[in-house]
């Protein structure tokens, strides 16, 4: 069976160390669904190709385009994310936060979710815990235990690559789990995950002749 993961990387510039990230973890995770003998299909969402998208979708009071509209559904038919964002001013970029505004508040729910990070000091490792999981934590994502942060210096590191490794292990292991997960007692239910939702289904519009039919106007 494959299994589809939706990798968002909000780098600005190419080539980009945020998208560099984004690619050796959508490799470690796609070699730990292999080794589980699983497939894994991997898609990948560059917020810079779609940010006067997002600003649009802003100022319209939440009308997406077209190509918005798809990316929400795939995001909310995905079997898990990894979301990597390079830090401004000690949190994730706005572009960032404007793609998950942009998402329906159930698109995510249960969701297993690897959160990432790039800066060029590690002065701001904290984005992780202080910024990335409260977002997906309000979102009802799954968000594994592990978070990879990189500063400049940390690239080609045993360090890195050992922290990579073990957060993909854990969203691999969430993302083939049928039933319950465990890692370090962290056990999240993913069989009572309610239905999540891309909002794009919008319900049929009942005609203002029809809702004011019957009124008399006295009321």
């Amino acid at each position: 069976m494959t299994r589809r993961i939706v990798v968002v990387t909000a780098g600005l510039t190419v080539p980009s160390s945020t998208r560099l990230l984004a690619d050796q973890l959508a490799e470690a995770t796609t070699a730990q669904v292999t080794a589980r003998g699983e497939g894994l299909d991997v898609q990948f969402v560059e917020l810079r190709e779609i940010a006067g998208e997002l600003a649009q979708f802003m100022v319209t009071g939440g009308v997406p385009t077209p190509r918005l509209t798809e990316l929400r559904e795939q995001v909310a038919s995905a079997d898990g994310l990894v979301a990597v964002t390079p830090v401004f001013n000690g949190s994730y970029s706005g572009l960032f936060k404007m793609f998950f505004d942009a998402l329906d508040k159930d698109s995510l729910t249960g969701t297993p979710v690897l959160v990432a990070a790039t800066a060029g000091s590690a002065r701001h490792s904290l984005v992780l815990d202080h910024a990335l999981r409260p977002l997906f934590a309000y979102l009802r994502a799954i968000v594994v235990p592990t978070g990879v942060f990189a500063a400049t210096e940390d690239f080609g590191s045993l360090g890195l690559a050992d922290r990579i490794t073990r957060a993909a292990a854990e969203l691999a292991a969430l993302v083939l789990s049928q039933g319950g997960y465990g890692v370090g007692g962290f056990a999240p239910d993913l069989a009572a995950r309610p239905r999540r939702t891309s909002g794009n289904d919008v319900a049929e519009v009942t005609p203002f002749g029809d809702l004011l039919r019957g009124h008399t106007g006295n009321d």
